[in-house]
């Protein structure tokens, strides 16, 4: 089934599985969506964190290479 695939592809457990797949069939599809938002937000908080210490990094980096250019 595409949907299990999908929902599989974006990291769902099979609790939200579950749990997507019962509202479906209750035809509950404000509480889809809010499912599948709330999963979203959670995505997108890893991706900003994961930016920040990119960014961490990037400026480690930066300040290295600073300090080599003086030797």
């Amino acid at each position: 089934m595409r949907l299990l695939r999908n929902l599989e592809d974006a990291g769902c457990d099979e609790a939200m599985i579950q749990k997507y797949l019962q509202l479906y069939y209750e035809g509950r599809s404000k509480e889809q969506y809010r499912l599948l938002s709330m999963r979203r937000a959670a995505l997108l908080d890893r991706i900003h964190t994961s930016r920040n210490m990119v960014d961490c990094l990037d400026s480690l980096i930066y300040i290295m290479r600073k300090e080599e250019a003086k030797i």
